[in-house]
């Protein structure tokens, strides 16, 4: 049963977050009908948003839920057809890919990749609660609600400074914790957060625990990676910036990667498959906004529609 063809297609998107949602719009106003397989975490990132401030159109803002939401209908308007399973690989050959899942086999002549980006977690059980509330994995989106309040961000990347000086522009205080006794960041992001007055370091410690009032962030339980001590501190928000890693295990052996796992794409957004494309965090270790990845997933739904003319142009 697992390899029964369930289902022909022009083309299916994998991933039902921002950019496969607007491929699927933009696909679907172009009469390819195209299928949705939307894996098992529906909606992506913004599913772990609460209000969205940059995304145009929306000068009040908007959840993240309800944004998928919107775009989600949008699609289906226009013709888009949903299924909730996930892919476990891609075989097969230009013109005749196969999308394999728990149900069957899904033909496509043409597939868009977008199945996003997981950001790390510390894996604690406040993140069940507090994800959105206090607990976030993005300050470039979350940033403007830290104004006059006190913040923590974990991590001691390049990614961690550029948060951390990014939230000083908002925040009364930010503190980096650190498990280690220096970073890895790049000497002139290290400079920038040493010489900035509105940042504190924590040197040696780990972030056991999140506590909140069942509304907010309130504290964060810290933990001495040296002498095992532990300290709690006062907090409102908890940033984040361990890392992402790109959702491209099921098809490392059939595109091209860079060297983070990341899938490389053309200015198409073609991979290195004909008639494969990405769009996305799938493929973007730099941006990661909402906007970006709608960006990039209307511009493959549009070569998708370009490739597929082509073919049938050619075949004909």
């Amino acid at each position: 049963m697992a390899d029964e063809i369930k289902g022909r297609h022009k083309l299916i998107i994998l991933g039902d977050g921002v950019a496969g949602l607007t491929a699927g719009v933009y696909a679907a106003r172009a009469d390819l009908a195209p299928l949705i397989i939307t894996g098992y975490e529906s909606g992506g990132q913004l599913m772990l948003t609460t209000l969205v401030e940059n995304f145009p159109g929306f000068p009040d803002g908007v959840m993240g839920p309800e944004l998928i939401e919107r775009i989600r209908k949008q699609a289906e308007k226009f013709g888009a057809s949903f299924l909730m399973t996930a892919a476990e690989k891609i075989t097969g050959q230009e013109g005749s890919w196969r999308v394999h899942t728990p149900e069957g086999v899904y033909e496509a002549e043409a597939v868009i990749i977008a199945t996003g980006a997981s950001a790390r977690m510390l894996g604690l059980e406040a993140e069940k609660e507090y994800m959105g509330r206090g607990i976030s994995v993005c300050a470039t989106c979350d940033g403007a609600f830290t104004r006059g309040k006190k913040v923590i961000v974990v991590g001691g990347g390049d990614s961690a400074m550029e948060d951390a000086l990014f939230l000083t522009k908002f925040a009364e205080k930010v503190t980096i914790v650190h498990r280690r006794d220096q970073f890895r960041a790049s000497k002139i992001m290290q400079k920038r957060v040493f010489d900035n007055p509105k940042i504190d370091i924590i040197w040696n410690h780990v972030v056991t625990d999140i506590k909140g009032d069942g509304t907010k962030v309130t504290h964060a339980v810290l933990r001495n990676t040296q002498t095992g001590e532990e300290q709690t501190v006062e907090t409102d928000f908890v940033f984040y910036a361990i890392g992402h890693v790109p959702n491209t295990g099921f098809v490392k052996d059939l595109v091209k990667l860079d060297e983070q796992g990341y899938i490389i794409t053309d200015k198409y957004q073609m991979t290195s498959q004909k008639g494969i494309f990405a769009a996305g965090d799938v493929q973007d270790p730099l941006w990661r906004q909402a906007v970006t990845a709608a960006g990039t997933g209307a511009a493959a739904a549009i070569s998708a529609e370009r490739y597929l003319a082509e073919r049938e142009h050619t075949n004909a």
